[in-house]
């Protein structure tokens, strides 16, 4: 007989074989955060105009918060599935005293952005929805507050020279996971939340629909 007293074996997962788990996005950031929970999902970019997503809520006079779960109905709408799978769409969007704030399209608006946000409080909506067989069965919205410091001008341009156009991807122009936490004094909010997808609210949720363990 095989000597299998070597043998590490694995530990169950946390999750039902089935119905799958979809994250309708392309961020590493969100994916990384249920990763780090231990929860296997397919990973599929939803390709949706956030523009004019964005721009008809304007026009509609809705709240940031409002724009961002439509953002985040799209995108898990951009991808839904018939097989029952759990389908997670997440967005956010910036506000800082009614303003909104949009992804920068160069370095030059995002030294702008920051110069603007610097030693003022902004608050991130982040939104997630989930859909299953084309029906949402789940949505939450949450809002953390952010603290920018007052920092100076030289702090700002060796800032955009470190991160460089990778910040151009981030709705306020920084990663908390990197050297994005120096423009802060203090912050209000869980970490997942500002990273894009609140985790403790959505694992209750897959808890609630039985696509993880109780």
């Amino acid at each position: 007989m095989p000597d299998d007293s070597n043998l590490v074996l694995k530990p169950p997962p946390l999750q039902a074989e089935s119905p799958p788990i979809v994250l309708a996005s392309r961020s590493a950031a969100r994916r990384s955060l249920l990763e780090s929970a231990g929860i296997r999902a397919h990973y599929r970019a939803a390709d949706v105009d956030e523009h004019a997503i964005r721009d008809h809520a304007r026009a509609r006079g809705m709240e940031a918060g409002q724009t961002a779960l439509e953002l985040a109905r799209a995108k898990a709408r951009a991808i839904s599935m018939d097989n029952g799978a759990a389908v997670i769409g997440a967005d956010q969007m910036l506000s800082c005293d009614g303003a909104w704030f949009d992804k920068p399209e160069s370095m030059d608006g995002a030294r702008q952005q920051l110069r603007t946000l610097r030693g003022r409080p902004h608050v991130l909506h982040t939104a997630v929805v989930m859909l299953r067989d084309g029906c949402e069965t789940w949505r939450h919205v949450a809002c953390p507050v952010l603290h920018m410091r007052a920092f100076s001008d030289s702090f700002l341009e060796r800032y955009l020279a470190l991160e460089g156009e990778a910040i151009l991807s981030c709705v306020g122009c920084y990663r908390l996971e990197g050297a994005g936490i120096h423009l802060f004094s203090h912050i209000e909010g869980a970490h997942s939340d500002i990273i894009g997808l609140p985790l403790l609210p959505l694992l209750q949720a897959l808890r609630a629909q039985r696509l993880i363990m109780q």
